[in-house]
């Protein structure tokens, strides 16, 4: 059974909120490229629609949109995702992974596009509140 962590990313409050996916509700991803939108449905995000920016495999090579596939490749790179460099000019051959999500992606970045009913705040309660409801019991 493959899992993920998908990351997903507020815009409007600059909050990124982790949300662990596994089973039927992972198998969805694969196969999906970076750039698609999906619904939030499969996240518990009811309402929601999200895309898919990016994310990193098993071993923490990147994902590059601009590469086809979903095996990871040596390719040599500018500049972009995965690599910047300290000067002009300068490049590189590095270790990519293609824009397509296999079972060997750990972890997917999402952005929210479109946005539901129920504020993101009350899907995800801050640690801190939880811990506190806790430690009240």
């Amino acid at each position: 059974m493959v899992d993920f962590r998908v990351v997903v990313s507020d815009s409007k409050t600059a909050q990124a909120y982790q949300v662990a996916v596994s089973g039927t509700a992972a198998n969805k991803f694969i196969g999906k490229n970076i750039g698609e939108t999906i619904s939030g449905e499969t996240l518990g995000l009811a309402g929601y629609t999200v895309r898919l920016t990016g994310g990193t495999d098993k071993d923490g090579f990147p994902m590059r949109g601009d590469l086809p596939g979903p095996t990871r490749k040596k390719i040599l790179v500018a500049g972009g995702v995965g690599y910047h460099p300290k000067a002009d000019g300068v490049r590189k051959r590095k270790s990519m992974r293609g824009r397509e999500i296999s079972s060997d992606i750990t972890q997917i970045n999402a952005v929210i596009v479109e946005y539901g009913q129920k504020p993101l705040s009350e899907i995800f309660p801050k640690k801190e509140a939880t811990e506190k409801k806790e430690e009240a019991k």
